[in-house]
């Protein structure tokens, strides 16, 4: 450690660091403080590189973009995780399996999927477990009907951003189209055109803990357990009838002769 850093030392944790505008950038990190807000939809973050950023997803701007093909990116980090998609790169390998991914993030998300079953975060309105926070936060949306993602060209709004996304897309032709090099088939979400391409491929790599059946997907997976369950969580809002399968219930549907029918998942 050199004299100079030593000056700029957090009484929180220890840390030094070179400069005092440094530090207090670092002190917010123990303050919580945010002091710079989006004024679009009002976002905080602890610094003002941050929020222009932020500020990106809503403007549009994409300085980013791809030197192989004509994709382009708000953040940086956008462009570095896209570019493993031309390298080929997976620096990410499972210790339990071997298997490889180009970002930590699924790698991680792989681990909770298929290498335990621990679920330590449970819905408020119904009790139903999960193994993030993140896929709560999204199964809630179910509970309190919000759809906090709106369109700024119209006035409609969504409970998932992938729904914005694929509406910008077809309504307003904002945004790049996915193209499968195998079929054509087009995606709006480059996760729906990873799981597609499992499937050309014929890789299979979740596999059930219950039997020895195996996925392309981890949501393909999640539906197939329960075959294994007798948890029934989708209720018909016209006669109170429960179902293990979201698909069972549609098919319910259509001969249930009330007159407004309502897919309730509890």
């Amino acid at each position: 450690m050199n004299v100079h850093s030593s000056r700029y030392k957090c009484t929180e944790c220890g840390k030094c660091f070179n400069s005092n505008h440094v530090l207090t950038l670092h002190g917010r990190i123990h303050s919580g403080e945010k002091p710079f807000e989006c004024t679009v939809c009002s976002k905080r973050f602890t610094n003002s590189a941050n929020l222009v950023k932020h500020s990106r997803i809503h403007s549009g701007e994409k300085p980013y973009k791809c030197h192989l093909c004509d994709k382009a990116f708000s953040r940086s980090e956008g462009l570095n995780r896209h570019m493993t998609v031309h390298t080929g790169d997976k620096p990410y390998k499972c210790s339990l399996c071997n298997k490889s991914f180009t970002q930590s993030s699924n790698l991680h998300s792989h681990t909770r999927q298929v290498h335990t079953n621990r679920r330590p975060h449970d819905c408020r309105y119904c009790g139903k477990l999960f193994k993030s926070n993140r896929v709560l936060k999204y199964h809630v949306h179910i509970h309190t009907g919000a759809k906090p993602y709106s369109c700024r060209y119209c006035s409609d709004r969504f409970t998932w951003h992938i729904q914005l996304k694929t509406h910008l897309l077809k309504s307003h032709n904002e945004g790049t189209w996915l193209t499968c090099h195998t079929c054509q088939k087009k995606f709006s979400c480059s996760g729906n055109l990873k799981e597609h391409l499992l499937r050309h491929g014929g890789e299979k790599p979740y596999v059930c803990s219950e039997c020895p059946k195996s996925f392309h997907t981890a949501g393909v997976l999640r539906r197939h357990h329960l075959v294994h369950s007798n948890v029934k969580h989708f209720c018909c809002g016209s006669c109170g009838k429960y179902f293990r399968n979201k698909d069972y219930v549609v098919k319910h549907f259509k001969t249930c002769r009330a007159d407004k029918l309502q897919i309730i998942d509890v």
